[in-house]
């Protein structure tokens, strides 16, 4: 693929710090929302969990059953590993270098927790979950679920020295594992010190680019590591280039552009369709899901 001209590449508009925000003994930051910036659409919302080490014996996440309508959730497990269980009947156990890609749709009851051997002999750990949002007429699709080991995902070198693991989308003459309902670009950036990547976006797709770890820049501009960069809608490429190691979340999606009303656990596009979706979870008509 060849890089773009310089003059194609975004230009970066914000950036915007991810806000610690720990959930018990979790750490946990979030970019988004944030204090300006409400959501990237189609993307609401970046949880950012650890690093940490968990000791022996312990408690692990802390996500029990709970209900999800409106939506998609996107689960990068970095370190450590992560149980799922669903309303869906679906059930795994992903590990680091996975992902967990659950389409809510219509309504699901969802389980996210640390699996037996963690809780016992503990370890690092460090997830990343990203909510991407449903345009009105896929809001009540049929929930369902993909979980992908590390083996699953395509590992792509780089021209520049990086590699970009791909979970949805296509790379080149590749295509991602996970076919999604709305052609969002997932992946994960693995860039060594001094690579130097030229990422090719067509232009009007919203970009969702967060740094993970390290020290880069993009579109000549220094960024910094926790912080989502906002970039604009005009060009063909984002740049990139990386002054230490760094690890990046990059996808791209088309713009809704239609009304967000979310409460909680679930994102319509009205406050009646958010009543309904209340309603019907707590008559059971979501499925139910044993803690």
């Amino acid at each position: 693929m060849p890089l773009d001209t310089p003059q194609s590449a975004r230009r970066v508009i914000a950036q915007h710090s991810a806000q610690r925000d720990d959930i018990g003994d979790l750490i946990t930051r979030r970019p988004l929302p944030g204090p300006q910036l409400e959501q990237l659409d189609p993307f609401l919302f970046l949880n950012h969990h650890g690093p940490q080490t968990y000791p022996a014996n312990n408690r692990g996440l802390p996500f029990g059953p709970h209900p999800h309508r409106g939506f998609e959730t996107v689960t990068f497990i970095l370190e450590g590993s992560l149980a799922h269980a669903d309303s869906t009947k679906h059930q795994s156990v992903i590990h680091a270098g996975g992902v967990q890609w659950m389409t809510a749709g219509s309504g699901i009851v969802h389980a996210e927790i640390s699996p037996p051997e963690f809780l016992r002999e503990g370890g690092p750990l460090e997830i990343l979950q990203l909510w991407v949002n449903l345009p009105a007429h896929l809001k009540m699709s049929e929930p369902r679920y993909v979980g992908l080991q590390q083996a699953d995902i395509p590992a792509i070198a780089l021209p520049g020295g990086g590699e970009l693991n791909l979970m949805a989308g296509e790379w080149q003459d590749q295509a991602g594992p996970i076919e999604t309902l709305t052609g969002v670009f997932m992946s994960t950036l693995r860039l060594p010190a001094g690579s130097h990547e030229q990422l090719s976006v067509a232009p009007g797709r919203q970009v969702f680019l967060y740094v993970v770890e390290g020290d880069v820049e993009v579109g000549g501009e220094p960024v910094q590591p926790h912080h989502l960069i906002e970039v604009d809608r005009d060009g063909h490429s984002v740049a990139i280039e990386a002054s230490s190691d760094a690890r990046l979340l990059f996808g791209h999606g088309d713009v809704i552009d239609e009304t967000v009303y979310s409460h909680g656990p679930f994102v319509m596009n009205t406050r009646e369709e958010i009543v309904q979706a209340v309603d019907d979870y707590q008559n059971g008509k979501f499925g139910g899901l044993d803690a």
